[in-house]
């Protein structure tokens, strides 16, 4: 199978590759050979390349950025990805669509599951649901809802958390936001999975286990042997965000389930696994 991969020199999408090149053929993408935003430029690429299937990561993910500039979300979240969509249609290939947990809005005490009501309160979380509902016009397709990454191959929360307490500078984090974590080279295996298993659908995809960013910061920090004084913890309401964030989302990954795939790993082993790893690399 030749797989594309948008947003190739992102987070999300190093991960990817990195492990969908183990298996198959791949097509990694990056601005540099289409502005997805164009459709002529989708076209092109991809009828020159013509993948079996493509996996579509690239967007605007900075809640803040997406606040500030709603038309610059808008092109990159939602235009962007009914480009893709309208090629892939042409080419007669599935799409996996990578999205967020903040299509909902962080009020409900009880895990999300795939099938419930969506409500996102940023310009961020609008965007992508639009792109979920455009990735839904195909007739095949996977929609992967993703929480807080950290992954090798491009700065994150967890290695700019690691960097300044390393330096002995200040890092401040939100204290109550409560959800679930998602290591990239984890999440690309479950993808992989399903993509190979022919199951379709919306699914939830994160590490296994409840924590808040907080916790996540300091159990890094205990993995890389950093002191976590400098570390500090506020309200949600109090880091002056410009894009509002959901205050509690806890992935369900009752999708995955149903399909036969395991969910991935305690997010603790995951995240020891990943500073371990880029100790070693540094």
């Amino acid at each position: 199978m030749k797989i594309a991969i948008t947003g190739a020199n992102g987070l999300f999408g190093h991960g990817l590759v990195q492990v969908m090149r183990a298996a198959h053929e791949t097509f990694p993408m990056t601005r540099a050979d289409a502005d997805l935003t164009q459709l002529p430029d989708v076209r092109r690429v991809l009828l020159g390349a013509r993948p079996d299937a493509l996996i579509h990561c690239a967007a605007a993910p900075d809640p803040d950025v997406c606040e500030a500039n709603p038309e610059y979300a808008f092109q990159a979240n939602v235009v962007a990805t009914r480009n893709i969509v309208d090629v892939a249609q042409e080419l007669a290939i599935p799409v996996a669509h990578i999205s967020t947990d903040a299509v909902f809005d962080g009020a409900a005490d009880s895990p999300r599951t795939e099938s419930d009501a969506t409500n996102p309160i940023s310009v961020y979380g609008k965007t992508k649901l639009l792109a979920e509902k455009a990735v839904m016009e195909l007739e095949r397709y996977w929609i992967f809802r993703v929480s807080v990454l950290f992954g090798p191959g491009k700065a994150n929360f967890v290695s700019k958390g690691l960097q300044s307490l390393q330096s002995g500078r200040a890092y401040t984090v939100a204290s109550d936001q409560i959800g679930t974590a998602t290591y990239t080279l984890d999440a690309a295996g479950k993808i992989l999975e399903m993509m190979e298993s022919d199951r379709f659908g919306l699914f939830h995809l994160c590490n296994t286990g409840v924590c808040s960013r907080l916790e996540l910061m300091q159990q890094a920090a205990i993995f890389a042997g950093v002191s976590t004084s400098n570390l500090l913890g506020k309200p949600l309401v109090e880091m002056g965000r410009i894009g509002r964030r959901p205050k509690s989302v806890v992935l369900d990954m009752k999708g995955l389930k149903v399909a036969g795939i395991s969910p991935p790993r305690d997010w603790k082993a995951a995240l020891a696994e990943y500073v371990s790893a880029s100790a070693a690399t540094d």
